[in-house]
């Protein structure tokens, strides 16, 4: 875990440097925001539309937008030709899939952070569940990251990257989508924690499921 987090340092510490992804993420994620205020913008006084429509909203734009990032998780380091130096380092090939995990899940927790806040103003909605969101949205965005992360680096020496992992990865994440999507709108629906915790149980196992396959396949994946 130690030489993970040297790995995430590292790409954190070149990301802020410049914030060029990140604002690029921040951007996309408010031009969402604003196109889908201006669709709804009828509907944007009625509670129970817009409990209907959020979920979608929500997860629309952290799906997209997170694919941005992730998007970029490897190819910057094979144009850089600094894949190569992650392969020679003298580190277990899953410190660098755990690195890039948790570096991926730090910049889209952020925008995330983001985004909610500006739904709750563009859409003048009110969260009373902010925690049970927060679970969710933590369950979800973790798994998507786990398997974007693998897919990544699965893509990352086609050229075609950019086209070809947004078509591999939404079929493996239909699960997460699905179950983040519904726990969402019970939670705006305002049910309690306890009717989520089917969704709950499947996105934690989906998670580690996941987590544990992507450890093991990755040192073929990474391979050139």
């Amino acid at each position: 875990m130690k030489h993970a987090f040297y790995i995430a340092w590292k790409d954190l510490k070149a990301e802020f440097r410049t914030k060029e992804m990140l604002n690029s993420m921040i951007v996309f994620t408010l031009l969402v925001m604003i196109v889908f205020s201006f669709a709804f913008n009828e509907v944007l006084g009625d509670h129970d539309l817009i409990t209907l429509v959020a979920p979608g909203v929500l997860w629309i734009s952290f799906i997209f937008t997170g694919m941005l990032g992730l998007g970029r998780s490897f190819s910057g380091e094979s144009e850089e030709g600094c894949l190569e130096g992650l392969r020679l380092c003298p580190v277990e090939r899953t410190s660098i899939f755990t690195g890039k995990v948790v570096s991926s899940a730090v910049l889209i927790f952020m925008v995330e952070l983001v985004t909610v806040p500006l739904f709750i103003v563009l859409f003048n909605y009110t969260i009373s569940e902010l925690p049970s969101l927060a679970l969710v949205m933590l369950l979800g965005t973790l798994g998507f990251v786990f398997v974007g992360t693998l897919l990544s680096a699965l893509t990352v020496n086609t050229r075609t990257r950019e086209i070809l992992l947004p078509v591999i990865i939404f079929p493996v994440i239909t699960p997460v989508i699905l179950s983040s999507v519904t726990a969402t709108s019970k939670i705006l629906g305002g049910d309690g924690f306890a009717s989520i915790m089917g969704e709950l149980q499947l996105l934690a196992a989906y998670d580690i499921i996941f987590f544990i396959a992507a450890e093991l396949v990755f040192e073929y994946v990474i391979e050139e």
